[in-house]
């Protein structure tokens, strides 16, 4: 199993930023070839001073390999998703993937 956890920061200047990108990672990579399991959603606040919610949105994208994933950075789902959504409503991404 390799996962893919995408971390995003919308632009606060564009309210509806998170849920566009939301309905964009839907659209466009959900369905890509190669995703096993498949989960974007807003940060979840918490009381907790060890969780970080300087974010907005959350994306978590599992794949069978590594090298299932690596096809899945060059589909082009999702290098539309990156031009036509991501650029458009992201800030800074931060992205963590492990075996």
């Amino acid at each position: 199993m390799f996962s893919h956890v995408v971390i995003f920061w919308t632009n606060p200047e564009q309210p509806d930023a998170p849920d566009r990108l939301i309905e964009g990672a839907h659209r466009y990579l959900k369905d890509i070839p190669g995703v096993v399991n498949f989960h974007i959603g807003k940060m979840a606040s918490s009381e907790r001073d060890v969780v970080d919610q300087s974010y907005q949105v959350a994306l978590n994208a599992q794949f069978e390999s590594q090298q299932a994933q690596d096809d899945y950075q060059v589909h082009p789902e999702h290098l539309e998703f990156v031009e036509k959504v991501f650029k458009k409503v992201c800030q800074r991404v931060v992205i963590y993937d492990f075996e």
